[in-house]
């Protein structure tokens, strides 16, 4: 899965593109903390078996509740949720589920784990993996979108597995299996790569100029 960090940074940065005038320490919490709530199902893992990537990356839980915010927010007469907490409040959520899909689900979904979207109703784990570039000899070369019968369809969809046959080892949970191994080696990523190094420094710097201007317009 990808690191924590990560998808706090991801969370962060779509806080900061998203937000617009909601943005305050408090709304930019909010977010950072839905997009790093997935990863909480390594927690799960260790009662759960194969819960790491399933229990909280599946859609059905945004769904839901994107939903039943649609609902409250548009197609009924009158919003409950807005009139408790303003129009804050409901562009505070619509950010949080954006950055629970996207930086929670999202960058595992397309990283080397994958994520079982569908479970508990179908157990398979999904990764998407594909390249897009332009080749002076080839021209534009991509493999997200293929449909002719040599193609893997719509998206590279493949399944590394389901929850008995793929575990995937966290810091909490080094095994992936259910059971607390105390004197197991565990390791805390904070990064893997370079490119993420730079995804969180540039979460920072972002965050750091929205919060200097706000605090100058004040």
């Amino acid at each position: 899965m990808a690191p924590t960090l990560v998808a706090a940074a991801v969370g962060a940065l779509l806080a900061a593109a998203l937000l617009g005038a909601a943005f305050d320490r408090r709304a930019v919490a909010v977010v950072v903390a839905a997009a790093v709530a997935p990863d909480l199902d390594a927690l799960a893992s260790l009662v759960v078996p194969g819960a790491t990537n399933a229990l909280l990356h599946s859609i059905w839980l945004p769904l839901f509740a994107a939903g039943a915010l649609y609902w409250d927010a548009v197609v009924s007469g009158e919003s409950r949720f807005r009139a408790r907490f303003g129009w804050r409040g409901v562009r505070i959520v619509w950010v949080a589920l954006a950055a629970f899909l996207v930086a929670g689900v999202g960058t595992d979904l397309f990283g080397s784990e994958g994520a079982n979207l569908l479970y508990p109703a179908h157990d398979a784990y999904y990764r998407i993996d594909g390249r897009l570039l332009f080749s002076t000899r080839e021209g534009i070369v991509q493999t997200f979108v293929a449909l002719g019968a040599d193609g893997p369809g719509i998206l590279p969809i493949a399944s590394p597995g389901t929850t008995a046959s793929h575990a995937i080892p966290t810091f909490v949970n080094p095994d992936g299996r259910p059971g607390l191994a105390l004197d197991a080696d565990r390791e805390l990523s904070l990064v893997r790569s370079a490119w993420q190094l730079v995804v969180v420094a540039a979460a920072v710097a972002t965050l750091a100029v929205r919060f200097g201007r706000r605090e100058v317009t004040e």
